[in-house]
C-alpha cells in the first residue's frame, strides 16, 4: 500500500475486467437485442411463463424412464441397532453398572424410541455384565457367558 491510502469498505472496488454489465434485452430494434429479445421466433421458450421441467430431454424418453426398475423394499424387515461388546464394556466402566438393557440405553440417549437392539461380538469384555437385548449373535453370547455374565432375550 502506498503511503496515505487506507483500505476501507467505502473505497473497495472489483478488479478491472472482473465484472460485466448485463445485456439489456427488448429495448428497441436499434440496440441489437430488441424485438424478440434473444428468444428467437415462436415456440414454447419464446412465450412468457415458459420453464423447462427438470430432467426434460426435449421430448425424447427421459433417462429415468429408459432405465429398468429394480430393487425391493421388504415391508416386514426388522431393523436392529447394533451394540458391540466393546461398547458394552465401555458403558459398564464409564457408568459403573453391571446391567445393560433398553432402559439404560434410552435413559442416556444411546437408543432411539422404538428401535430394537442386537448384541454383536466385536471387541472384548472386561467384566461380567447382564445384557438384555432383542437379538444376540452366537459369538457375543459365548463371550458374555465366558466372563460370567448373563443374556436376556426380550
Amino acid at each position: 500500500m502506498h503511503k496515505g491510502t487506507v483500505m476501507d469498505l467505502h473505497n473497495l472496488n472489483p478488479a478491472d475486467g472482473s465484472t460485466k454489465n448485463r445485456k439489456r434485452l427488448g429495448r428497441g430494434v436499434g440496440s441489437g437485442s430488441g424485438r424478440t429479445a434473444g428468444r428467437g421466433h415462436k415456440g414454447y421458450m419464446s412465450r412468457s411463463g415458459s420453464k423447462k421441467k427438470r430432467k426434460f430431454e426435449g421430448g425424447q424418453t427421459p433417462l429415468q424412464m429408459r432405465l429398468p426398475k429394480f430393487g425391493f423394499k421388504n415391508p416386514n424387515r426388522k431393523e436392529f441397532t447394533p451394540l458391540n461388546l466393546d461398547l458394552i464394556s465401555m458403558y459398564a466402566e464409564k457408568y459403573g453398572v453391571d446391567t445393560i438393557d433398553e432402559a439404560f440405553l434410552k435413559e442416556r440417549n444411546f437408543l432411539r424410541k422404538g428401535t430394537k437392539i442386537k448384541v454383536l461380538g466385536r471387541g472384548e469384555l472386561t467384566s461380567a455384565v447382564t445384557v438384555s437385548a432383542h437379538s444376540i449373535s452366537e459369538s457375543a453370547k459365548k463371550a458374555i457367558e465366558e466372563k460370567g455374565g448373563t443374556v436376556n432375550i426380550l
